[in-house]
């Protein structure tokens, strides 16, 4: 039967369109088993075959939203957990790639224009007319955007752009705040806790949204500690607080939140690196 609909739509459904559909399925099973992961090695070897995958589906299948998005959460995450500590630049290429894809994911859920020219006022009306089913979108084009701009953060044109990026957070958070265990309330408890007060920093802010973010996982998310480590309690010059926070994501069981194995074994490994900065940052 698919096959005849095929044909009778003049070709538009190719045999590799038709592979790359009933693939679907497997590649999310395959997403999941990856986040369930802890051998860091046995992830940095596998990942970029699976991203590969994904883009060999895409070229079947450009205008599929789900796999944009599986796109760049795969991108955004070997960046982050794989390559940034070791390689700025090509951490950079990475993010951006993972942000392209997004953007086409957002543009599927509706968002009109280039979100880069756009005019705040602009971007704010074209946020508002977006229901809850932009939120993936909004979400990965964000945090894409976002850890590109970290990696770029010397050029000022590209640090001007973290206004639109908040914007399209503050979207996430009021219509799914637990859209990826609480992701936006981690992000701007980076973004309100990385900076001093005179630059726009907010520490109660930064605060309360890690805070979010910990109830919203149960504290089985280890992300969280690392994060606030990592930027409120470095800025506020609370090696304490740094201290305690980071010895507990190390010290943490392997099998504390089987679901983001992957994510807290990476997070384990990066707090044990800023543990060994604790003497040079305080």
């Amino acid at each position: 039967m698919a096959i005849g609909l095929c044909a009778l739509t003049l070709g538009a459904c190719s045999m590799g369109q038709m592979v790359a559909r009933s693939t679907l399925p497997i590649l999310e099973s395959g997403n999941v088993a990856m986040n369930r992961e802890t051998d860091l090695e046995l992830a940095r070897a596998a990942i970029p075959a699976h991203l590969k995958l994904i883009e060999g589906l895409i070229q079947e299948l450009p205008d599929n939203a789900d796999l944009r998005l599986q796109a760049a959460q795969g991108f955004y995450g070997y960046a982050y957990g794989f390559v940034e500590d070791e390689d700025n630049r090509r951490a950079s290429g990475l993010y951006r790639r993972g942000w392209e894809h997004a953007r086409q994911a957002l543009a599927a859920s509706g968002f009109l224009g280039d979100v880069t020219v756009m005019t705040t006022e602009e971007l704010k009306r074209q946020l508002a007319g977006l229901g809850r089913r932009a939120v993936p979108a909004l979400f990965w084009t964000a945090s894409c955007w976002a850890k590109w701009i970290d990696m770029n953060r010397n050029d000022p044109a590209r640090i001007a752009d973290m206004g639109k990026v908040a914007e399209l957070m503050e979207r996430v958070l009021a219509l799914d705040e637990n859209y990826y265990h609480g992701g936006a309330h981690l992000f701007f408890g980076v973004y309100y806790g990385a900076r001093p007060p005179m630059l726009g920093g907010d520490f109660e802010r930064s605060a309360k949204h890690f805070e979010k973010a910990r109830a919203l996982t149960h504290g089985k998310l280890l992300l969280v500690d690392l994060l606030q480590a990592e930027y409120l309690a470095h800025q506020q010059l609370d090696r304490k607080q740094f201290h305690v926070r980071l010895t507990a994501v190390v010290n943490a069981p392997p099998d504390i939140y089987p679901e983001m194995a992957l994510v807290n074994a990476i997070a384990q490994q990066k707090a044990g690196k800023l543990l060994a900065k604790e003497e040079e940052w305080f």
